[in-house]
């Protein structure tokens, strides 16, 4: 991938991607146990407020009271010794409601954020944010998975359904796996003399790119020093596996 072709990824994402009215990507499989919506079905949901009812009720209350307006002053009125009402305590918890990591992402679809991965990487979307979700809440006696589960939706805009804590569990083992094999399959590929040095380095930087767009995506926000420190490590391991393969092969040839 050319650095053109990152860049014009960079800023499809970073427009409003789910403007776009077809995607050609494929849906999530099956085995993601996501609902195609959360939409609520307008014939499934529970009639509105009887009307008839609240009427009868109305003229019962102007019966019983000789001054039916005096009632209504009152009523609206805070009575003595009774506090206020408070509002309605949100279900959503405050550190989930402060989450901002995938604010950029605002509208994306997961389709077309999942095409995205798909073409850059072994990892779906649904992977990507939970094992984000996973090392976030993470705590000194584990994975807040239930929370995350249940908040799927509220943290992560693509994500349209909750999950259970065993699906998120799934998930988060299923980026590990992968990762691992990625990273297998990458030594070995260095390892074997099929690349040149040079051939490396190019797939060093591409894949450096490609990580750095998903970091900023969640919005962390990567200092020039950062980047170069994250670069010389990337560097140094790759002149250690280089050396590691050398000393191999002569040993072979001997």
């Amino acid at each position: 991938m050319d650095d053109d072709g990152l860049n014009a990824a960079r800023a499809d994402a970073e427009s409003e991607p789910a403007s776009d009215a077809d995607h050609d990507a494929e849906s999530p499989p099956e085995s993601e146990s996501r609902s195609e919506t959360r939409e609520t079905d307008p014939d499934a949901a529970g009639d509105g407020p009887d009307t008839d009812d609240d009427a009868a009720g109305d003229d019962t209350d102007d019966a019983a009271s000789p001054d039916n307006g005096d009632d209504e002053a009152s009523s609206n009125e805070t009575m003595p010794g009774v506090p206020d009402p408070e509002p309605e305590a949100s279900d959503v918890p405050e550190d989930v409601q402060k989450y901002a990591r995938f604010t950029k992402m605002d509208g994306a679809q997961y389709d077309r954020v999942n095409e995205f991965l798909r073409d850059r990487t072994y990892i779906t979307a649904r992977e990507w944010a939970i094992a984000r979700l996973c090392s976030d809440f993470r705590t000194e006696t584990g994975v807040e998975m239930t929370k995350i589960g249940e908040n799927l939706p509220e943290l992560v805009p693509f994500m349209t359904d909750t999950y259970t804590p065993q699906a998120v569990n799934q998930a988060r083992s299923s980026f590990e796996d992968k990762v691992r094999t990625a990273g297998a399959t990458f030594l070995y590929g260095a390892m074997c003399d099929f690349f040149t040095a040079e051939e490396l380095d190019d797939v060093m930087y591409e894949s450096t790119e490609v990580a750095k767009f998903l970091l900023e995506v969640e919005g962390v926000d990567l200092s020039v020093e950062e980047e170069l420190e994250a670069e010389e490590r990337i560097s140094s391991v790759m002149r250690e596996v280089r050396a590691a393969s050398e000393e191999l092969r002569e040993r072979d040839e001997e």
